[in-house]
């Protein structure tokens, strides 16, 4: 709501956001704007999402509408408040009427991932294994594949509170049932936003001047009976004080049931990557070898013996031990390494099966704001936002793959006797403990949000003029714990069984200090640990961390003069901004566990800018947009961004545009100061060609300095006259980010090592507890370069069905948009580099696309939706060869197949509106997901065979629901 002001029969007011510019529609043109996009405000070209014009969802009002309770547009992009401003910058968008027709699920994020423009997003469905980071259960977008951190994600053009020390914001704590439209900004928006908006900007905008009563309720669940889900929502806003005031209110709830156990076909395909025995330097054969009906062979549920020292060596190896401690003699197949078999019994282990396909989660929201028109150049308001969540994950089943047993060990005579053992010294042993529980991640968060501000229009050199000011408060707290993790000392003692005096068995530790608690373990077998020697081994590690962020603003939006070509625009502002981080873990909880090993992360920077906007008019069809911004940092000093842009249109059917953007990123507090945190991972070791377990642990780096980037966007959009309802865009777009900070991951670590240079290989260790084979550390530092490149399209088509069918009613629109990544390259300025786009392991997709068609009348509408990615390699790093391979190179390592399939989706949509208008309104819907019930995209590996980040896991599923607004 905005201060009324008068100026002849137009009711213009403008009020300049800290995101963007906000204004309010001519009186008498309000009903017949086109309100949906962003695009529809700033050019008659429309751009990005192309989507045709709707006008905002009508409400019933609950008293008379006043002028200066009108809707408020807000345009993203730009600090400029000017409605006839055309945007050199691509912004797609999604309005509210696709929000409704098209989610997949009752989570919006899920509706935005399918844009194109977003690769490898952080979803819960991924982020099982986050056991130590704090961001597991978290939606967050990624813009380009670039990383959620350098996607800046806005709420009516402010900054949301960050829901993790990394400075990740998760979209669960917006007020989906308030969100009007969705803007997403392609492009460096540094200039315009700050820091962190190197990729580009999505910026989420509320229908803050809603007034009416709207309540839903939807529930699904998938086609195999699991995945159960329920959701309801309530919104209201009515005015007061004749107008003056706005109220505006809502609240959601929802609950995701968990799926602990994965019952899927399709995740037994049992294809792997092992060295090929075959190969010798010279002989043109691949040196590794991808391979079908595979699986793990040396950890078991119940144990088994991967090596023996002492008389015969490995003379035991294969025994491995089923129910109640049944000896039996595994069958390595036609082919095994050390830790994978082809054939015979290697559907035998369970770690591809006692693993989570789907968290529990439950999350509820709260949403409040208060606006008052004080004078009428001033409204003030107040927002208050609370979110609570908890995920709770199956992080898999507890994995050790080299249990050490001296040959002595009480279980181990009683399981094989005497004479089998005679001579032996030592056994070792994998297992994946069935009767032990698997580890359970739960992971609860709470993120608040108060800001106060104030926002108003004036008269400043003749013009309009239009300021804002706010100040917000924002503080996360999470509580992290693992329960189920193993005690790496206890396993040690307890392990190590003896009998005593009296024939019992016991631990070795106990016979000396009887008092310490210890209880021995039997590995050996299922069903046959005691209740007592789990619970000594087995304990749950907790961490509370607590963000908290601090920002202020202040704009001015006006028109200093104008030129032979029309109006100059100008905006200047500031922005201040302070963050830190503290934390709690009990002494115990933060060393000498299995995973977890939590560290309270302590940290804290502040951040002081000023930026100059302006547009200006050159000639007829003609423009040109600049922006600066100076930013001073506490931990990294002063930096300058900056942006220039133009748009031509010579005819009224094209519009050219063009950006050119010096960005930059900070390092945030989890760079800066990370304590420490671990992830269990595997890899393949080049040197052995074994795939190895790994325990990898990264820690901050205060040396780490700014990442500056330089952003190129040429396009054009083109809306034929003759055509109406149509309008197609096409972008280039090119990011060099410099000094980008990014790290090591383990793979890379141990193929660097591997290739000669020995900084790396001082990162690797065994592991000295048998846990895991190794222990990496890693650490954040800045790489030489990230470049990436690709094409963005999109065309529409909207038209009303009697074009076709003379006597037909409703409209038809057809909406598509693909991006193709022509590059995507990380140089970290040692060893090599790959250009991973088409990598589904570590790089985005050669094409992501994603189409929609529906068809609306006043009572239903029916929309189908087909997306998807383009198949690929599993990793760029491979050549694929069959006899004819070049000779051996650990950066870039020869393998017969590195194939992936793509995928393509298709969902359905159905509307149907109850012929209740006497009441208010009232829609029930029906969506289905996966249609075809098509498998997710199935890769070589162990544990879940499937890729988490663009398939689809459940299968085909179904969600229902009611709408009602009064």
């Amino acid at each position: 709501m905005t201060a009324r002001l008068s100026l002849k029969s137009y009711f213009l007011s403008f009020a300049a956001l800290s995101s963007g510019a906000t204004f309010l529609m001519q009186q008498q043109a309000y009903a017949a704007a086109t309100v949906s996009t962003p695009a529809d405000t700033k050019a008659d070209a429309k751009h990005a999402s192309l989507q045709p014009a709707k006008p905002a969802a009508s409400h019933k009002k609950t008293q008379k509408q006043t002028d200066s309770n009108r809707e408020v547009i807000t345009v993203t992009g730009s600090h400029i408040a000017n409605s006839h401003i055309k945007s050199p910058t691509p912004i797609s968008s999604l309005n509210q009427q696709e929000i409704l027709n098209q989610a997949p699920s009752n989570n919006l994020a899920d509706l935005i991932n399918q844009m194109p423009q977003f690769a490898g997003s952080q979803t819960p469905q991924n982020s099982a294994y986050s056991l130590s980071d704090g961001t597991a259960g978290i939606n967050a977008l990624n813009l380009r594949n670039l990383g959620p951190v350098r996607s800046l994600v806005l709420m009516d053009g402010r900054r949301i509170t960050p829901s993790a020390i990394t400075g990740i914001v998760d979209i669960n704590t917006i007020p989906q049932q308030l969100v009007k439209r969705v803007d997403v900004v392609t492009g460096g928006a540094s200039a315009q936003y700050g820091s962190d908006a190197v990729a580009g900007v999505t910026n989420f905008v509320l229908d803050k001047t809603y007034t009416g009563l709207k309540v839903s309720a939807d529930s699904g669940i998938s086609d195999y009976g699991d995945g159960e889900n329920e959701h309801a929502a309530i919104a209201g806003g009515f005015g007061f004080a004749h107008g003056k005031g706005h109220v505006l209110l809502s609240g959601d709830i929802a609950h995701q049931d968990g799926i602990f156990h994965v019952s899927r076909s399709w995740n037994v395909n049992g294809s792997r990557i092992v060295a090929n025995p075959d190969y010798v330097a010279g002989n043109g054969q691949p040196y590794y070898l991808r391979v079908g009906d595979a699986g793990t062979n040396n950890v078991m549920p119940g144990g088994i013996i991967n090596a023996s020292t002492g008389g015969v060596a490995n003379s035991l190896r294969g025994i491995y031990f089923g129910p109640g401690g049944s000896v039996n003699h595994y069958n390595y197949g036609s082919f095994s390494t050390s830790s994978v078999s082809v054939g015979g019994d290697q559907n035998l282990a369970n770690n591809n099966k006692n693993i989570g396909l789907e968290p529990q989660s439950d999350r509820k929201n709260l949403f409040g704001r208060l606006s008052y028109d004080v004078a009428p150049w001033m409204t003030l308001y107040a927002e208050g936002a609370y979110n609570d969540s908890e995920y709770v994950y199956n992080s898999g089943p507890q994995y050790i793959s080299s249990v050490s047993l001296k040959g002595t060990n009480p279980y181990l005579v009683d399981a094989l006797g005497a004479a089998a053992l005679q001579n032996v010294s030592n056994v070792t042993v994998g297992t994946t403990a069935l009767d032990m529980p698997y580890r359970r991640t739960d992971n609860t968060r709470n993120v608040q949000r108060y800001t106060f501000g104030g926002e108003g229009n004036f008269e400043m050199f003749g013009k309009r003029a239009s300021w804002s000011a706010y100040g917000q408060y924002g503080v996360t707290h999470t509580h992290e714990q693992i329960y189920n993790v193993m005690n790496t000392a206890k396993i040690a003692n307890a392990t190590d069984a003896v009998r005593n005096s009296a024939g019992q068995i016991v631990c070795r530790s106990s016979l000396t200090n009887p008092g310490n608690g210890c209880s021995p373990i039997d590995w050996l077998g299922t069903g046959v640990m005691s209740s007592s020697s789990i619970g000594y081994v087995l304990d749950a590690p907790w961490r509370d961390q607590r963000f908290q962020e601090i920002v202020s603003g202040v704009n001015l939006s006006t028109i200093p003069f104008a030129t032979w070509a029309g109006d100059v625009n100008v905006a200047v502002g500031g922005e201040y901004r302070d963050e830190r981080s503290s934390g709690y873990v009990p002494t115990e909880y933060q060393s000498g566990w299995s995973v977890g090993n939590y560290r309270p992360t302590f940290g804290h920077y502040s951040v002081k800018e000023a930026y100059l906007e302006t547009a200006v008019p050159l000639a007829k069809g003609l423009s040109f947009n600049g922006a600066v911004r100076g930013t001073d940092y506490s931990t990294s000093g002063y930096v300058t961004t900056w942006k220039i842009g133009g748009t031509w249109q010579p005819i009224r059917d094209v519009l050219f545009r063009a950006t050119q953007s010096h960005d930059i990123r900070a390092p945030n507090i989890n760079e800066l100061y990370n304590a420490g945190t671990s992830q269990t991972t595997t890899v393949l070791n080049p040197e052995t060609g074994l795939t190895n377990t790994v325990l990898a642990t990264t820690t901050g780096n205060t040396r780490l300095r700014p990442e500056t980037a330089n952003t190129t966007v040429v396009g054009a959009v083109i809306t034929p006259r003759y055509v109406p309802g149509m309008a197609i865009s096409v972008d280039w777009f090119h990011t060099k980010i410099k000094n980008a900070i990014q790290q090591f991951y383990p793979q890379s670590i141990i193929n660097e090592c591997y290739s000669g240079y020995t900084t790396f290989c001082s990162a690797i260790r065994p592991d000295p507890t048998g846990t895991r084979d190794l222990l990496i550390n890693a650490s954040p530092f800045n790489f030489a370069k990230l470049e990436t490149s690709g094409i963005d399209i999109d065309a529409s088509y909207t038209f009303p069905l009697r074009r076709l069918l003379r006597d037909a009613g409703g409209k038809i629109t057809i909406h598509g948009q693909a991006t193709n990544y022509l590059k995507y390259v990380s140089d970290s300025g040692v060893g090599y580099t790959v250009d991973t786009s088409g990598d589904i392991s570590s790089g985005p997709p050669r094409w992501i696309y994603r189409f929609s068609a529906t068809y609306s009348t006043d009572r239903y509408s029916l929309t189908a939706i087909a997306h998807g990615i383009s198949a690929g390699n599993y990793s760029n790093s491979y050549i694929q060869c069959s006899g004819t391979c070049p000779a051996y190179n650990a950066n870039y390592p020869t393998i017969n197949n590195n194939r992936v399939t793509g995928i393509f989706y298709f969902d359905m949509n159905a509307t149907y509106n109850l012929p209740v208008e006497k009441i208010g309104k009232m829609q029930i819907f029906l969506t289905v997901t996966n249609l075809a019930n098509t498998s997710p995209i199935l890769l070589p590996e162990g544990g879940l065979e499937a890729d988490e980040t663009y398939s689809n896991l459940l299968g085909r599923a179904y969600r229902g629901g009611i709408r009602m607004e009064f």
